[in-house]
């Protein structure tokens, strides 16, 4: 004897089954339990709880993003910080007598330059903004590298010429520059 196959099944279920499946499904007892069977499978899968995702997700994502981004910023404060403090002792390490007279020049001015470059970067503040992926690869290799100097210049030892100190502050202010002219660019173009 054929019995009734799952396609037969569902096909009655929808009340579309064939003639013959019609008739066998009164006279059989077996394909009588396997469509109730499947009726039962059918509701139970009905019961189940529908998961659905949470409906906005976007202010936890926006609350991390901004938690890291006031970190980085509290990071990048205490550098300054103690790169003023450099600043400070480099300057009165400077004055001393014996100096070069050109040196501390050339220093107080890239000091200064570097002073001004920092002022400008708040106004490029770029929250909300989005960047490109090249972009953001190029701001994030400007501020490791001028965090490796600053670095540099805060662990100022007792054998760094003036020299290079000068040449260390500015190397900071072309990396400034550049860390600048990249904001101030993404800036105009993010905003059209």
């Amino acid at each position: 004897m054929m019995h009734c196959t799952m396609e037969d099944l569902g096909a009655l279920r929808a009340g579309e089954g064939s003639v013959w499946a019609r008739r066998h499904i009164t006279t059989c007892a077996s394909c009588q339990k396997e469509l109730e069977a499947l009726y039962q499978r059918v509701a139970q899968l009905k019961a189940l709880p529908a998961l659905r995702p949470p409906r906005d997700r976007w202010p936890a994502v926006k609350a991390v993003i901004r938690a890291e981004r006031s970190r980085k910023r509290r990071t990048w404060r205490a550098w300054t910080g103690s790169l003023a403090a450099a600043a400070v002792l480099a300057g009165i390490l400077l004055m001393q007598p014996g100096q070069s007279g050109q040196l501390y020049a050339e220093l107080s001015t890239a000091k200064q330059q570097s002073a001004t470059l920092e002022d400008s970067l708040q106004q490029y503040d770029i929250d909300g903004r989005v960047l490109s992926g090249h972009a953001a690869a190029v701001v994030a290799d400007l501020e490791d590298r001028i965090s490796a100097i600053d670095g540099s210049l805060a662990q100022q030892r007792q054998d760094v010429q003036d020299a290079q100190l000068v040449r260390l502050w500015q190397q900071r202010v072309g990396l400034m520059r550049q860390l600048v002219n990249a904001r101030a660019t993404r800036a105009r173009y993010v905003g059209l």
